[in-house]
């Protein structure tokens, strides 16, 4: 004991200390000072809504996983779901995450994806088994194309789009979906072809029920994922006063989803209508959901349109010019 309190061995021991969080400090800084590529910011973008493809989604069908051999690379240790991060037969990478968001998010990327918001690539497998830790069933497998370069995440309060329409009808989305885990650091930017793309990279917390109350801490209470029953009856618009559209969220963040004007609102339900009943459908459909669930989906989502539309009648949008 005398040795641990010898005035030189605790300035040994201090230096030490002072110098691995010194380098730790300085190497989160390089990561976090590193330069981002150069390239045009793109969050939404025109598609032709009517003819997407929203069972195999942004990946279509030459994306699709091989499941023929699988190779476990490592353990990915962000989130709070399991996560391994795999090669498949055909080489290509992918982080698979298992539990109860798996689901939910594959059918959130597809709609997103559909109306021309930029988004991950991924797909809902049935049955996956990942040498040296498993079989599990309903795998979302999210991909790591070599093209694509994961450089940061992006702010809801500071980013290139402020005061458009494709950013609100972004946030009006996160409504709409139910997401309630919306959060900067759940947004990346992918520097790809010359563009970096603004997502929300992850959409687990989708599908559900938002919280009871917007009450600090207490708003978690009441929260669920991917329930249809919950969805369904979830109700997405408040109304529409003195030029403003209330939507109904309750949680963390509220002040993101005040202000949405009916031009907003007419801007995103004009997207979300092109959406055939079988493209809805087949959104719930990729992600493996049972008949009954995937009719209860789709008549959450169709409603909510119809709430978009309720409030985007053209004298809302004269009242806000």
């Amino acid at each position: 004991m005398k040795i641990l309190t010898h005035p030189k061995l605790k300035t040994v021991l201090l230096t030490i200390f002072v110098s691995i969080f010194t380098f730790s400090a300085a190497a989160q800084d390089e990561k976090k000072d590193k330069p981002a590529p150069e390239g045009k910011p793109v969050m939404w973008q025109a598609v032709d809504i009517e003819t997407g493809d929203l069972f195999n989604g942004p990946g279509g069908t030459q994306m699709k996983p091989d499941l023929s051999r699988i190779e476990f690379i490592e353990e990915e240790k962000d989130g709070h779901n399991k996560k391994y991060r795999i090669k498949d037969g055909s080489g290509k990478v992918w982080v698979a995450k298992l539990g109860r968001e798996a689901q939910p998010e594959t059918a959130a990327v597809r709609l997103l994806w559909g109306i021309g918001y930029k988004t991950e690539v991924n797909y809902l497998v049935p049955i996956i088994t990942i040498p040296g830790k498993g079989k599990f069933e309903n795998v979302r497998l999210e991909a790591r194309p070599e093209n694509v370069e994961r450089v940061a995440e992006w702010k809801w309060r500071d980013n290139p789009f402020i005061g458009t329409n494709e950013l609100e009808g972004l946030k009006m989305m996160m409504v709409f979906l139910n997401n309630w885990d919306v959060l900067d650091l759940q947004n990346k930017v992918l520097a790809t072809n010359g563009e970096l793309h603004y997502i929300v990279s992850d959409l687990g917390s989708t599908f559900g029920k938002l919280g009871n109350n917007n009450l600090p801490v207490v708003y978690r209470i009441g929260r669920s994922t991917g329930n249809p029953k919950d969805y369904v009856e979830t109700k997405f618009i408040n109304g529409f006063e003195n030029g403003i559209v209330d939507v109904a969220y309750k949680g963390k963040n509220r002040d993101l989803f005040e202000g949405f004007s009916a031009s907003n609102a007419a801007w995103l339900a004009g997207l979300l209508s092109r959406l055939s009943d079988k493209q809805i459908r087949d959104a719930f459909r990729a992600a493996r959901y049972t008949n009954s669930e995937i009719d209860l989906f789709t008549r959450g989502v169709k409603n909510r349109i119809a709430e978009l539309n309720r409030v985007s009648k053209p004298q809302n949008v004269a009242a806000n010019r």
